[in-house]
């Protein structure tokens, strides 16, 4: 009986399975189509192909495609992640509220889909079944009509979007209230609890306010108490634009700013990572890094933190980096003498560090750059010598480290090591896409044409004491300008070559199927992505309509102005601002992926930050550091974690380990936020307050490279110094002193203070001397 009833339920599931993989790759397909760059002769080709005028390969209208694709996604995520599958063992009432769940993930989106169609002014999806809105378009074609002739204007043949007529009307705010608990309670199944938390207790903050409002009235109450909806009388049915807002609204929207950041701009490289995750590619990467760091001390660590590095910038997760490439790392560093806690540290701390390395930095970057406005092509240049400064300190450690363990350069070749022609080509894999995404992203559009590609191909340009004036590029350039700076079709064209790459491995020619799966999974991921934007998106909104981090900017910015230590005053002021900024996004990055992390932080402190004197870049990039770290901050750090799972030790162990190793992480942010010329980029020096553009005291807008080269001489002394006593080694054991003395030197050089940092950087300079020189007489006495 069991037998004859578990027939239909595996064939079921069986039928689900399929169905998924079939709509995750149609859903991969569609987003690849619709982020495809533009080709010069491409729509021209389909419209005549086809006859019709409005067709196009690319960039489908938004106010049709998104709302489809979010019902597909979340469809998607309720077929891969069903309640009902995977509580099979559970109580038959459990399982009966999961298949629940399942249903009304799926009813809710189409739901919420359906609605935007209705709600959107470019559509009025009854309005167009009854013939309603072609009647008002017509109306209002006409009245604008006979007020140009009247006035002797130019005859319009178009009009702005008429109000929807046939709307869902009170409906709105239940469909939308419902569907938004729904998609929160599937976010504690496939998230955890943290994020839902969070956007719970901001919801709730907004419905009780807005309650306080409704019933008390908006005079003699403290405006953290109370949400305002309109003017008198007062009426909750005034809430229903707001409602509307949420759901239509382009920026702060359920289909609006964060929908076009992942289909229009991270869509591909989601793609790539997954792509990367199926080639042959990861395997001869660390045997390459293997290869690299035979002649070093730390040898497999050092290794580690190489192969995280360029795995890390291509999937930007810093747990999938871990059970990655870590399965290969950990074993040989402990192999080596490293202990195991060190070893899955280290892992976790290098895996971490491929969130910060470009030019792949993981979504938070992306929407790092779409909150900030700006380009990501200026994003990886800001984040570079952070990240290079991260990447040496690990470095450090190792080395510090290795010393300690007296652990020596392995030095020759195993057969480990040896790269044959199928590992040369499976590295192609991994620098081809990553040198084009570097190359698009790096050029402007201006540049096309003007350098040696466009001599070769038979640029028409001009060069003249002006400079250099294109008048006509060849169709390859005309495609590399369309895609040049910009990031979403840097990524595409990334996918587009690493599809051909991937079948230079046999093992992909043999089972093409491969190529499928790696874009199912893709889908897998973007549509359970989505389902966390979802969170994030609530948690915007709320923040947005109370007013709350424009109140917490004012009220700290002014108790500041009444002691006398305002807006770019007390360094002081500033440094308690950004540690408490440190600690919410630490703290709020507990267990939960660092997109909400940073967008929750970067929304509630970062006008604070801006208020006092810090570019709204430099604020950004500070919250995202931190959002990065969570990763490996206790007692929540997903990557330790993912790292402990390995080498079978204590995960909080691990984790603590984790943030010795990767202190500068923690460190550097505090550096760049004082002298923003590290970041490199215009976007740095901008003075928040201004309106004309201007930049903050002391700064022009360039980068002044001699200041630059003593921050960074201070930077690496400090570094050193840093490592160096969180070992509590150098070339021999530190005594307390030592090591304490070292921490203070490592914090007084990066002080702004010429008067503090320059006797540091000359003191400590003399330490390090003093040891190097000292140990190697005692080493040469005891010979």
């Amino acid at each position: 009986m069991a037998e004859a009833n578990a027939g239909p339920e595996v064939a079921s599931r069986t039928f689900a399975e399929r169905l998924l993989y079939v709509l995750a790759v149609a859903f991969v397909i569609s987003g690849l189509l619709n982020a495809t760059p533009g080709i010069p002769g491409v729509d021209n080709g389909l419209r005549n192909l086809t006859g019709l005028d409005w067709i196009s390969s690319r960039k489908f209208p938004r106010e049709w495609f998104f709302p489809i694709i979010f019902a597909l996604m979340m469809l998607i995520v309720a077929l891969k992640h069903s309640m009902w599958r995977d509580w099979r063992g559970r109580s038959p009432r459990r399982r009966w509220f999961g298949l629940f769940m399942d249903v009304a993930l799926v009813v809710t989106a189409m739901m919420i889909s359906t609605t935007f169609l209705i709600e959107f002014e470019a559509i009025c999806l009854i309005d167009q079944i009854t013939g309603e809105r072609e009647r008002l378009i017509a109306e209002s074609l006409k009245a604008e009509k006979e007020f140009a002739e009247l006035y002797g204007l130019p005859e319009p043949t178009t009009v702005d979007d008429p109000q929807c007529v046939g709307t869902t009307g009170g409906w709105l705010v239940l469909i939308v209230g419902v569907s938004i608990l729904v998609f929160l309670c599937y976010n504690i199944k496939v998230w955890g609890l943290p994020l839902v938390l969070v956007a719970l207790g901001v919801a709730a903050y907004t419905f009780l306010t807005v309650m306080v409002w409704y019933f008390h009235g908006p005079d003699d109450i403290n405006k953290y108490l109370m949400t305002k909806l309109a003017g008198e009388p007062r009426m909750l049915g005034d809430g229903r634009p707001k409602v509307h807002d949420i759901l239509v609204n382009n920026g702060s929207g359920l289909l609006g700013r964060f929908m076009d950041i992942i289909l229009n701009t991270i869509f591909p490289y989601l793609i790539l990572g997954s792509l990367f995750g199926a080639s042959a590619g990861g395997q001869s990467l660390i045997k390459l890094a293997f290869r690299w760091t035979r002649n070093l001390s730390g040898g497999p660590a050092h290794a580690a933190i190489v192969s995280s590095a360029m795995f890390g910038t291509i999937t930007g997760g810093p747990i999938v980096n871990v059970l990655s490439t870590g399965v290969l790392t950990i074993p040989m560093m402990v192999k080596r003498g490293f202990s195991k806690v060190f070893a899955g540290a280290m892992e976790a701390a290098a895996s971490s560090g491929g969130s910060i390395m470009p030019p792949v930095m993981g979504v938070a970057a992306f929407v790092l750059a779409a909150l900030t406005g700006v380009p990501y092509s200026q994003v990886i240049i800001a984040a570079a010598i952070p990240a290079l400064a991260y990447f040496l300190c690990l470095f450090l450690a190792v080395v510090f480290q290795a010393r300690k363990q007296e652990i020596k350069a392995f030095g020759r070749l195993t057969p480990e090591m040896e790269l044959d022609r199928q590992d040369i080509l499976n590295l192609g894999m991994i620098f081809g896409p990553i040198l084009v995404i570097l190359a698009l992203l790096l050029t402007t559009k201006e540049e096309v044409g003007c350098g040696l590609a466009g001599w070769l191909l038979g640029a028409e340009r001009v060069i003249s004491d002006a400079g250099c004036q294109v008048n006509s590029l060849p169709w390859v350039l005309k495609i590399i300008q369309n895609s040049a700076g910009d990031a979403g079709s840097a990524g595409w064209w990334a996918v587009a070559l690493l599809v051909i790459l991937l079948f230079l491995d046999p093992k992909m020619r043999a089972r093409p199927r491969k190529l499928l799966d790696a874009l199912a999974d893709a889908g897998y991921l973007i549509s359970t992505l989505y389902l966390m934007f979802l969170a994030v998106t609530i948690i915007d909104f709320c923040l947005k309509f109370t007013g709350l981090p424009v109140f917490i900017a004012l009220d700290v910015l002014g108790w500041l102005k009444s002691l006398g230590l305002g807006a770019g005053g007390s360094l002081l002021f500033q440094l308690l601002a950004l540690v408490a900024t440190m600690v919410l996004a630490v703290l709020l990055g507990m267990g939960m992926p660092a997109v909400p992390a940073y967008v929750n932080v970067a929304l509630l402190m970062g006008p604070v930050l801006s208020g006092l004197g810090m570019a709204v870049f430099t604020a950004h990039m500070f919250v995202f550091y931190f959002a990065v770290a969570s990763a490996i901050t206790p007692p929540i750090a997903l990557a330790a974690f993912a790292a402990a799972s390995i080498t079978k030790q204590d995960p909080m162990q691990t984790g603590f380990a984790a943030v010795r190793i990767g202190i500068v992480m923690f460190v550097i942010p505090f550096v760049f936020a004082f002298n923003p010329e590290l970041l490199l980029i215009e976007a740095a020096f901008l003075d928040p307050g201004a309106t004309d553009g201007s930049y903050l005291p002391g700064y022009d807008g360039t980068v002044d490279w001699g200041a630059l080269a003593l921050v960074l001489a201070r930077l690496l002394l400090a570094l050193v110094l840093l490592a160096s006593a969180l070992s509590r080694f150098d070339r021999t054991s530190l005594a307390t002193w030592d090591w304490g003395l070292r921490l203070a030197l490592a914090l007084f050089v990066m002080s702004g203070n010429p008067a503090v940092h320059g006797p540091a950087f000359l003191a400590g300079v003399a330490i390090l001397a003093w040891h190097r020189f000292g140990a190697r007489g005692r080493s040469a006495g005891t010979a």
